[in-house]
């Protein structure tokens, strides 16, 4: 591996260019709810501590997350998703709203409820999730009411790449993916996937895929780990060639990412980090990596910015969106690398 430079003022062009983007996400959207408190006691009725509530906070997650990524990089996102007709629904559009994100892809469904995962922090650190949701698939109707609103959006605006963000809650089906890769491909607009075990084979001819390490091996049902990087090479690009990806970036947390192509296979390590909260990075580094491919990016590039991006979320408590100024500092110092 051998250092290869970038000038700077590439890198401030890149940035820039994100602006110019429209980024159509589609995937399972859902509110991260947080109670922030203090321990000070264990509890009198069992052992588990008792948090003194000093906040209560709710924010746009899961697929919304991206939303807010992909915004926080000066690109324009278009979410598309079904949420439930309820108390918490509302709550979402109301979130939307706020964050001046656009809520014409979304659908309200009075078969589902609205996914909220609350997450409660104590001195700093979660204690304890709880997730109210509903996994089933959405209903064939849903679907074909969903795919007429991404075809229409597709037809009407300038979609410059879509992201597949699939939490594993039931809006994305292989219907809709098959059909939302085809048109996209008649299209020419590139599609890239942060997926999940469900749907891990049905992604067929996407140009990006990004699972972790525990979704690849999920996937894949190998039992390697990040130590082998030969070896995990070897399995990504089969699996690769058989999808007929164009690339596959892999997240090893700690170990980096990987990135392998039908030109390139290169293994990048993470940088040393202050590691807060892992919540959240797989949305920045979707976020970024996608931007990049809709840019066409030099694939280092793109996997060691993703890579950059991912670590910075992680030193912040809870799900945040990165932070676009913060990145763009860290990327000017950085020491790319190249096979």
């Amino acid at each position: 591996m051998r250092k290869y430079s970038i000038k700077k003022e590439h890198i401030r062009e890149v940035f820039r260019s994100f602006n110019n983007l429209n980024v159509l996400i589609i995937g399972d959207v859902m509110i991260d709810s947080y109670l922030w408190g203090k321990v000070s006691r264990i509890s009198p009725e069992a052992p588990v501590p008792i948090i003194s509530v000093t906040n209560k906070e709710i924010r746009l997650g899961g697929a919304a997350n991206v939303a807010l990524n992909v915004q926080a990089l000066g690109a324009n996102p278009i979410l598309c998703s079904v949420i439930g007709v309820d108390i918490e629904g509302q709550s979402f559009l109301d979130l939307l709203k706020k964050q001046r994100l656009s809520q014409k892809g979304i659908l309200k469904s009075r078969d589902r409820v609205t996914t909220v995962k609350t997450r409660v922090i104590g001195n700093n650190a979660q204690l304890i999730r709880i997730d109210e949701e509903n996994e089933e698939d959405i209903s064939q109707p849903e679907t074909t009411q969903l795919l007429m609103l991404i075809s229409y959006i597709i037809q009407h605006e300038k979609i410059d790449v879509i992201i597949f963000e699939d939490y594993n809650k039931g809006l994305i089906t292989p219907k809709l993916i098959s059909k939302v890769v085809e048109l996209s491909k008649s299209k020419g607009i590139p599609t890239c996937v942060d997926p999940k075990k469900r749907n891990f084979n049905a992604y067929k001819g996407v140009s990006l895929f990004k699972p972790n390490l525990k979704e690849l091996r999920e996937g894949l049902k190998l039992d390697i780990t990040s130590d082998n990087i030969n070896e995990l090479q070897r399995a990504i690009s089969s699996f690769r060639v058989k999808q007929q990806f164009e690339t596959a970036l892999v997240t090893l947390a700690e170990k980096g990412v990987i990135t392998n192509s039908r030109k390139l296979k290169e293994h990048i390590p993470a940088h040393i980090r202050s590691i807060a909260d892992v919540s959240g990075a797989g949305d920045t580094v979707i976020s970024v990596a996608s931007l990049c491919r809709a840019l066409e990016c030099d694939e280092i590039f793109t996997a060691s910015l993703a890579n950059l991006s991912g670590g910075l979320v992680c030193e912040q408590i809870g799900v945040v969106p990165i932070n676009k100024e913060q990145l763009l500092e860290e990327a000017l110092k950085f020491d790319f690398v190249k096979g």
